[in-house]
């Protein structure tokens, strides 16, 4: 599990739907075996991404060739019910991390993908109603049946993640951390992540490409000091915090990919970090 998660880079599968040049299942098999040939191993899912046709199709690819599974970490995460889904009169969006809905979702996501375990089941937002030792109980079950390697949590802040922690162990925490958001790096919640050993995966590393104005003007510019891509600046900044957080890369792309690679050994000075964070935060640190 920590050697799985020790990789600098997952891919999010979250917009499998927006590539038509990925639509067969032959193409989406050798962008997964393109992955694989360059280091990249681990493929983060969840419920509801395409209503769970991003899993399905995930699935239906890695039929074409079953014994790759043993190469693959394969992730996903499940609570989130969304307003279409919800069968009730109201049809509200809405959390549940009641035992039977969680084991429900998990066995739809190995059907979909094909496979009989998960390397890693994540809690995809803390639920409000969430009974955490029922939550615990739930997760270390679905350990102890074999159907799940490790558990995680995503979106979880520090009491909501350190409550669950006390009574089974969370391998990673998913939060949006990029030069675009850092408030997890300045009000301690990366420090404690990292000091109770739960890896850090970073989901938007890249903002969604939204970055603009002066951020954009640094990034360049450090960019062009370096002779290296913007993208790949951006990256190394999220991988210099503490615990050298996984990037997961929303951007199905090979050429993103091994452009996001290939910046790997960029390691930033001190004094570029906080120019950077400077640019994003629009002032000096104090």
């Amino acid at each position: 599990m920590q050697s799985a998660l020790k990789q600098p880079l997952a891919i999010g599968m979250m917009r499998l739907g927006d590539y038509p040049d990925l639509a067969s299942d032959q193409a989406l098999l050798a962008f997964t075996e393109q992955c694989l040939e360059q280091g990249v191993s681990v493929f983060d899912h969840a419920d509801i991404y395409g209503a769970g046709s991003c899993e399905a199709r995930f699935g239906q690819a890695l039929a074409l060739k079953p014994a790759l599974r043993e190469q693959l970490v394969l992730i996903s995460k499940a609570d989130i019910v969304t307003a279409q889904a919800d069968k009730s009169p109201w049809q509200v969006k809405h959390y549940d991390t009641s035992c039977a809905y969680l084991q429900q979702q998990l066995d739809g996501s190995l059907q979909r993908l094909g496979t009989d375990y998960l390397d890693g089941f994540l809690v995809h937002r803390p639920d409000p109603l969430m009974d955490v030792r029922e939550l615990a109980q739930t997760l270390q079950g679905m350990i102890n049946s074999g159907k799940v390697r490790w558990v995680g949590v995503s979106n979880f802040l520090p009491a909501q993640w350190q409550a669950l922690a006390e009574h089974v162990p969370l391998a990673c925490n998913q939060i949006e951390l990029s030069l675009a958001a850092q408030s997890a790096v300045w009000d301690g919640q990366l420090n404690l992540l990292v000091n109770a050993n739960v890896q850090v995966m970073a989901w938007s590393p890249m903002a969604g490409g939204r970055f603009a104005g002066k951020l954009l003007d640094a990034l360049n510019a450090v960019a062009v000091q370096r002779g290296v891509t913007a993208e790949q600046i951006a990256l190394a900044w999220v991988r210099a915090l503490p615990g050298a957080p996984m990037a997961i890369l929303g951007s199905l792309r090979p050429e993103r990919i091994t452009d996001a690679l290939a910046g790997l050994s960029i390691q930033l000075t001190r004094q570029e970090w906080f120019y950077l964070a400077e640019a994003a935060r629009g002032h000096q640190v104090a």
